[in-house]
């Protein structure tokens, strides 16, 4: 086992954003995806970028989202497809990886992937 694995506590797993990482993530939703300044007013940020943490780490589907933590399944779905078609989601990303890097989290020779192979429906290409 490499050395930096062996003396450091690892992080905990986030299911809700921190205060601190919150404090990060909060400009880069006010200079990529500001408020509207027309119409119904959009769901909580904060409470929108739970849920999609919470999903993605559970993998339930939207519509089984605990209502009573959670925005509306639609709203956060809403706010996940705005953000990946913005790139705000990879800004984000970008942003944790950077302060997991200063915490020592990081260690890219451990990785690993998961993948799924099937057969191509309808036959694929040929």
């Amino acid at each position: 086992m490499p050395e930096n694995l062996t003396q450091e506590k690892p992080l905990a797993t986030i299911w809700r954003v921190p205060d601190e990482l919150w404090e990060k993530i909060e400009p880069i939703l006010a200079l990529h995806d500001p408020p509207k300044s027309t119409g119904r007013p959009r769901v909580d940020q904060r409470a929108a970028l739970d849920a999609i943490i919470f999903r993605m780490r559970s993998g339930c589907q939207w519509n089984h989202l605990p209502k009573e933590e959670f925005p509306d399944d639609s709203s956060a779905h809403r706010t996940f497809q705005r953000w990946i078609e913005k790139g705000v989601l990879d800004l984000i990303w970008e942003e944790m990886i950077e302060e997991c890097k200063e915490l020592g989290g990081v260690d890219f020779e451990w990785q690993a992937a998961d993948g799924a192979m099937g057969k191509a429906r309808f036959g694929g290409t040929k």
